[in-house]
Parts: structure tokens; C-alpha cells; sequence
């Protein structure tokens, strides 16, 4: 299976269809009447796929396991076809798509199963994929020309006495978000130094500045303490996420300090200077933090009546 624990949580949703295609409407009036000899078909039939749904891991090996948070079955009748929609809710890492599909087919198999003594020319088509929602893909922002900047607060790696990943993993996750950092630099994690540099980005027009470093217990630790006081509007959500997100994965980000907010038109977020924390905390931000640009874009245009 593939790896899906980087991934956030989400409400996810999706529906499926079957098509069931009887012969007579004679097959179609012993359903509608529950005259079927095997028992009531549509009963029948939305128990085994609710069944489906609930067991699609189990027989197919590439499908995690998953809580299956809500699940309902329904039939159509048109002339002679009996159409199955199947809908599935979880609130996971992955989408329910395929549990939504195993269910639509389990239940026009079952069917097949029940209608075939009393009717020879039975097929089942069309089954597919008719929504999904949930996931990244629905939380995805596009921001034009957003100008980015990575700095580096680092006493050790300014020095050269250690090599930056942290940095590095930062800027590679934001170029799989189409986003580019116009400037990487490492400086010293010193108050001073910090709040200058963060005064020179917005005076030079950037909208997103990333911090990376600086966050954690130690007394040499100020970033958080630098940049706190320039913030306009904190966004104390920005870290409660990212807390939440690395407190999944290890007890430690508990101890993380960060901050962010918006410094005029900039956002600014602090980053732990661990490579694992950065990647973490970028993971559980993006895309969804994008959509604070917009947010902030119709604020500006907004005017009390």
C-alpha cells in the first residue's frame, strides 16, 4: 500500500453507480412487488453492499482500512434498467472511492444472483465513479506571481558549522505547490536580525515569508519572540494545525513555539528547524494556508456600509 500518513484528515465523500438490466418487466414487477422467489431484492441486495463497503480492504490488496463514517444504497427503476447509487462518508487520510464502487457492484451482483432463476438475459454495466469530494485536491488554491521567501534562523548553519536541510525541504515542498522561493537565505537566529530581515522582505513586496528555525525550548531559541511583535493580524490557527499534525506523528511538536500572521500584506509562519518538523508542518499548511490570500484579497476590498 502506498505510504498516506503525510496526509491531513479531511472529510471525504463519494458516490457510485451500477446498472442492473433486466429483460421483462415481469422481472422488473416481481421486484417492485418483493415476489422474487430468493426474498426481496432491493433488501437483500442493500444489505450485501453495505457489507461490500465495510470489506473492500479486505479484497483489495491495495486499499487501507478505513473507518466508514456513513453508507447508503438506493435503487432507481427506469423501464427495465435498475439503476444503484452508493454513497460512502469517512473522515480519514484517503477517499472512499473505491468502497463506494465495490458497494454499487456488490449490490447489482447480488441482484444478478437473486433475479437469475426468473430471468435469463440479466446484465450489469456502467459502474463508475459519479462524485468525490474531500482531500487535497478540493482545498487547492491557485495564487498568482506569489513572491516567497525561505530564511533560515540558525546560529550553527549560518556559522557552517552544520549544513541546512530543514531550508531545502521547505523550498522543495513549495515548488510541488507551484510556488517558488525568490529568496533563501540563512542568518543568525538573533532578535535583531530576524525582525530585520522580516522588515526588509515586506518592504520589498514578498507575501509569504517562512521562518525556519528558531522555535524550540532552548534559550538561544528567539525567532517566535522576534517576529511576534511585528505581527499585524496573528492567525493563531496557522500553528494549532501544525502542532495538531505533528502531535500525530510524535509527542515532541508539543514543545514547538511558533508563530504566524500577517505582517501588512506578508504572511509569516515559523517553521521548526528540524528536517522532519519542517516537512511536517509544510505538509499539514499546503495547499490549504493558500487560501488565506484570497481571504485577505476580498478583505481588502470590503467597505463598511
Amino acid at each position: 500500500m502506498i505510504n498516506i500518513t503525510h496526509k491531513n484528515t479531511s472529510l471525504r465523500k463519494a458516490i457510485a453507480q451500477a446498472r442492473l438490466s433486466v429483460s421483462s418487466e415481469a422481472t422488473i414487477e416481481a421486484v417492485r412487488s418483493r415476489t422474487v422467489p430468493k426474498g426481496d431484492v432491493l433488501e437483500f441486495s442493500r444489505a450485501a453492499g453495505l457489507l461490500a463497503i465495510k470489506k473492500t480492504s479486505d479484497v483489495i490488496p491495495d486499499c487501507h482500512p478505513l473507518p466508514v463514517e456513513y453508507a447508503t444504497i438506493k435503487h432507481e427503476i427506469e423501464g427495465l434498467d435498475i439503476l444503484i447509487y452508493v454513497e460512502v462518508h469517512t473522515i480519514y487520510r484517503t477517499g472512499v472511492e473505491v468502497e463506494a464502487m465495490h458497494g454499487a457492484a456488490i449490490t447489482a451482483l447480488t441482484m444478478y444472483d437473486m433475479l437469475k432463476p426468473i430471468d435469463k438475459n440479466i446484465t450489469i454495466g456502467d459502474i463508475k465513479l459519479v462524485q468525490k469530494k474531500g482531500g487535497k485536491s478540493d482545498f487547492k488554491e491557485s495564487v498568482p506571481e506569489l513572491k516567497c521567501a525561505v530564511v533560515v534562523c540558525s546560529d550553527s548553519v549560518s556559522a557552517r558549522t552544520k549544513h541546512d536541510q530543514a531550508g531545502q525541504a521547505i523550498i522543495r515542498i513549495l515548488e510541488s505547490h507551484q510556488l517558488k522561493a525568490a529568496v533563501y537565505d540563512i542568518i543568525p537566529d538573533e532578535i535583531q536580525l530576524v525582525q530585520d530581515k522580516a522588515r526588509s522582505l515586506q518592504a520589498d513586496g514578498y507575501r509569504l515569508a517562512l521562518f525556519c528555525g528558531g522555535t524550540g525550548l532552548s534559550p538561544r531559541d528567539t525567532t517566535p519572540e522576534a517576529l511576534s511583535p511585528l505581527l499585524d493580524r496573528p492567525i493563531p490557527g496557522i500553528m494549532e494545525t501544525a502542532r495538531n499534525y505533528g502531535q500525530e506523528r510524535t509527542p515532541y511538536a508539543m514543545m514547538s513555539r511558533g508563530v504566524a500572521g500577517f505582517m501588512g500584506d506578508m504572511l509569516v509562519v515559523t517553521l521548526p528547524g528540524s528536517t522532519k518538523g519542517a516537512e511536517e508542518s509544510m505538509h499539514a499548511l499546503f495547499p490549504h494556508i493558500l487560501h488565506l490570500f484570497k481571504v485577505a484579497k476580498g478583505a481588502q476590498h470590503y467597505t463598511e456600509p
